[in-house]
């Protein structure tokens, strides 16, 4: 099949003679004739012609080409000899389903960011052939074509700016444009490759004049021969304005172009009047991605009359009134397809209005009203208008709440006796029915489907509410709702790292509760995870998962069930992988597990050989310290596994809070604990004849371990409870978002507690590594490096530097393997804590080979095997840093009197 193009020609034409005008100023249908008009004093009139010609194939565009080299103008329109005195082949076109596509001829370009119209069209830079894509219903307006060269330029006229230089169409615009161009033509008319001058726009700062250049020579070219005549450009302006000294300015290179808004650089913003028809201002800011609204009231005028009419009626208000109002504002959004940021506030003004005012008034909505309704909800909830509710949500960030509201409030003002009713509109299904006996015997099954943007796969949402809710008396109606559009515009908290992945599901009884209802959801992107299942919480304006709780994950499908009535939807995380969640969850709870089970068998061998351990005060500390660390990691543990199961309980929120608090006290503890034992390092292995006394060590470790957190804790409690920002809105934990960040409460103690045993750490490998009192300088050095890297094996998990890998999982998010080792260390560390701990600890082991017969026996055994081995020097116990009683001690523990070490700080008694 054959497609249509068409090249887009432009023509220079000049007549001698009477003034005239060749047409209007819009972009017709092809084979028609567009002319842009320059009006110019005196006899000479000049004018650009655009003419879109068609052609099938590379021949008739041959001959198309020598066509338009010997073109000569119609001598029937216009008085007077004419010119043609330049043509130009610069931009084709081919129709493709109703999509415009277009090109640059060789040696021609588009000026970036903008193509043909700049707010309908997209340029596709990526390519190595540029090319723009349009609608041609959306397409209403195009002057960006492809050109050889463009410059810009800028200069300031000192006096005093009117709103009429903002209106293209008035009389000032026309006369400050038009002697701009004839000055610059004169002054650039010599230059090579100069082809024409235009008047873009004025901004307000005095008056600042924008204009562009056009030529067929190279950027630096044309570049360069402006500036050469720049002084004279300056001296035929300085004869019609006031310049301003030094605000002549020549660009190669803006960020920022388009029809409506002009040139601009980074950050500028300029504001615009609405166009005709419209009342109120547009703001756009200049940004790498070229202009972007980000303020716009333009609303109809017959929208903002239609405004004043209510509040005239509202006092004398009649429900025929209300629904001629309905009835004017469905007709008027009909009329005047285009959605507006200013046009969205308004109509969710005005059916917000209605919606009051009736239900004030107790009116009744009837079907066609109802219907006009949400035919106004799908023209403004149609998913091309989400920008413009993305400009208005930052001025009434709660207007898309208040839509939502409005349209619950009017759907249960229709009676009963105008139902049944089912709208479905493209954007918006609506179902309401009149409640009878049946729903005693078969509850409530409602199905919708709504097909999405850009696939043909439709989204669908099912609602089942069994008949054992519906027992004794039941409500009058049942109003069902969903869109795909709504989980666009209704804002998720900005802490909160998802989306909503499917419909929205509004279901309202009125003056009626229920205690189950199961929702089954379509995933819009079955790449995202996480699923929460979430309603929209009119008194607090946001998403919330109270109530509500995920049954069942599919891949393309998740079921919830609530308790509640409301509009419902889903939430999902759009970062976390599918693939790695099951893996730390696997290594999570396997790893609780074990450490739980190590943390008790710890608590256990410390308690049957307490008073063989604290003989001496060295070793008592650190047994006393020993036992909180596994204490409080215990404790935290088991409040971890109820804050993960805390949905299933029967008061979750008191629980969720409770799990909170204690996680993070014993968090704390732990962390303040690990510093007690870093401090009791520290001081045997700097203080070594310095003797504390037992009483003041255990003060200040109780102080320490138990004092601090306690504080801590209940400060950021007290702080953050009552504003309700205590706790995560998702999961049971400490929050952390831009307005909260509870959650520095227990990062910052740690990793400052984990900063100080990082110096024990490097204290004690730095007294490890020099030769003590009697070593021999030529001391073995892969003894002494084996050594410390057993002491550091041992300190690492006890003092608590394995949490250290969370900062990996903070500042590289994405990286799976910091939260693979993350998991792995912390769910583990309380079994680290059994082996280094305890089990390492020579005299432990011993008591523990004596109190049990079969170690006893198994190490027999293993002496006796042993003793038949060829007799082979020994190595060194390795070290254990907490051991020495106040000196340090030598051990002859080889056969060679070389074998001489530091003695454990553990066992030697």
């Amino acid at each position: 099949m054959r497609v249509p193009v068409f090249w887009l020609v432009s023509f220079f034409i000049i007549t001698e003679g009477h003034d005239g005008s060749l047409g209007g100023n819009d972009v017709k249908t092809k084979r028609e004739l567009i002319v842009n008009k320059e009006m110019h004093p005196g006899p000479v009139q000049e004018y650009e012609l655009l003419l879109q010609v068609s052609y099938k194939d590379s021949k008739e565009k041959k001959d198309l080409k020598n066509f338009l080299k010997l073109l000569k103008p119609p001598s029937l329109w216009l008085h007077g000899p004419m010119e043609v005195i330049r043509a130009k082949v610069t931009t084709y076109c081919s129709n493709r389903n109703g999509v415009l596509q277009c090109a640059c001829e060789d040696g021609y370009a588009w000026f970036p960011p903008s193509c043909l119209d700049s707010q309908k069209c997209y340029l596709h830079m990526a390519e190595s052939h540029q090319s723009c894509d349009c609608h041609l219903k959306n397409l209403s307006q195009s002057v960006n074509f492809c050109e050889r060269t463009k410059v810009w330029g800028t200069f300031r006229i000192n006096e005093t700016f009117t709103k009429d230089l903002l209106n293209s169409s008035s009389a000032i615009y026309s006369k400050y444009t038009t002697r701009i161009e004839i000055q610059l033509k004169e002054a650039y008319k010599r230059i090579q490759g100069f082809e024409s001058v235009h008047v873009t726009q004025f901004r307000d700062g005095s008056i600042i004049a924008g204009y562009e250049v056009v030529g067929s020579s190279n950027t630096s070219e044309l570049l360069s021969a402006i500036e050469q005549v720049a002084e004279k450009a300056k001296t035929g302006l300085h004869k019609l304005f006031p310049l301003e000294e030094n605000s002549f300015r020549i660009f190669g290179k803006v960020q920022c172009n388009s029809i409506v808004f002009g040139f601009g650089f980074k950050n500028d913003e300029y504001t615009l009047p609405c166009s005709r028809g419209y009342i109120g201002n547009i703001t756009a800011k200049c940004q790498p991605s070229g202009w972007q609204v980000i303020r716009e009231t333009c609303v109809l005028s017959q929208l903002e009359e239609l405004k004043k009419n209510f509040s005239v009626i509202a006092g004398n208000a009649t429900e025929a009134a209300m629904s001629s109002l309905v009835r004017n504002l469905s007709v008027i959004i009909q009329q005047n397809p285009s959605t507006t940021a200013g046009n969205l506030a308004s109509v969710v003004s005005i059916l917000g209005n209605v919606s009051s005012l009736s239900v004030a008034n107790h009116f009744g909505v009837s079907n066609s009203t109802m219907k006009d309704v949400i035919s106004i909800a799908d023209h403004i909830l149609n998913s091309a208008s989400v920008n413009n509710w993305t400009i208005l949500l930052q001025e009434e960030k709660h207007a898309s709440s208040r839509f939502l509201e409005t349209l619950e409030n009017i759907s249960v003002l229709v009676p009963p006796t105008a139902l049944p009713l089912n709208f479905s509109g493209e954007f918006i299904h609506w179902k309401g029915i009149p409640v009878s006996e049946t729903q005693h015997k078969i509850g409530y099954n409602y199905q919708t489907e709504i097909g999405p943007q850009n696939t043909s796969i439709p989204i669908r949402g099912h609602v089942i509410i069994g008949s054992d809710q519906f027992q004794g008396s039941l409500p009058e109606t049942i109003i069902s709702m969903a869109s795909l559009t709504l989980g666009n515009i209704l804002p998720i908290s900005k802490n909160r790292n998802a989306q909503v992945n499917g419909p929205v599901i509004s279901m309202v009884m009125q003056n009626y509760s229920i205690n189950e209802i199961f929702l089954s959801f379509s995933k819009i992107d079955s790449n995202l995870s996480q699923p929460h299942c979430v309603f929209w919480d009119f008194g607090h304006l946001q998403w919330n998962d109270a109530g509500c709780h995920l049954v069942n994950e599919t891949l393309n499908t998740v079921i919830c069930r609530c308790t509640h009535l409301t509009s419902f939807s889903l939430l999902m995380s759009p970062f976390v992988p599918p693939a790695i969640i099951p893996v730390v969850k696997l290594i999570t709870f396997v790893g609780l597990g074990f450490s739980i089970g190590s943390l008790i068998l710890c608590l256990i061998i410390e308690a049957l050989f307490w008073k063989q351990v604290k003989k001496s005060q060295t070793s008592y500390t650190r047994h006393i310290c020993m036992v909180n660390i596994a204490l409080c990691f215990l404790v935290a543990d088991v409040w971890f596994i109820v804050a993960v199961n805390v949905k299933t309980t029967i008061n979750p929120f008191g629980i969720c809070i409770a799990a909170v608090f204690f996680m993070h006290f014993f968090y704390l503890s732990l962390f303040f604990w690990m510093l007690t034992l870093g401090i009791l390092l520290a001081y045997r292995v700097v203080f070594v004849f310095h003797h504390m006394a037992i009483s003041l060590m255990m003060a200040v470790g109780f102080c320490l371990g138990y004092g601090c957190p306690l504080i801590i804790s209940v400060i950021t409690i007290a702080v953050t409870e009552p504003s309700n920002s205590y706790k995560k809105k998702d999961v049971c934990w400490l929050n952390w978002s831009r307005g909260s960040k509870p959650l520095l409460a227990l990062a910052v103690p740690a990793l400052a507690i984990m900063a100080v045993n990082l110096v024990v750490v490097f204290l004690v490998l730095t007294k490890l590594w020099r030769p003590a009192v009697g070593e021999r300088l030529s001391q073995d050095h892969k003894t002494t490096i084996i050594r410390m890297g057993k002491s550091l094996l041992i300190l690492t998990p006890l003092l608590g530097l394995t949490w250290g890998v969370g900062i990996g999982t903070m500042v590289d998010s994405q990286n799976l393997v910091w939260h693979i080792i993350f998991a792995l260390l912390n769910a583990f560390q309380g079994f680290f804590i059994l082996c280094f701990g305890l089990l390492l600890d020579s005299k432990l082991r011993q008591l523990l080979f004596n109190k049990l017969p079969p170690l006893s026996s198994l190490k027999q055994t293993s002496k006796q095997n042993s003793s038949d081995l060829p007799a082979k020097p020994k190595l060194a116990k390795f070290f254990n840093p907490l051991q020495h009683k106040g000196t340090y001690a030598f051990s002859h523990t080889g056969e060679s009197p070389d074998d001489i070490m530091l003695t454990e700080f553990l066992s030697i008694e």
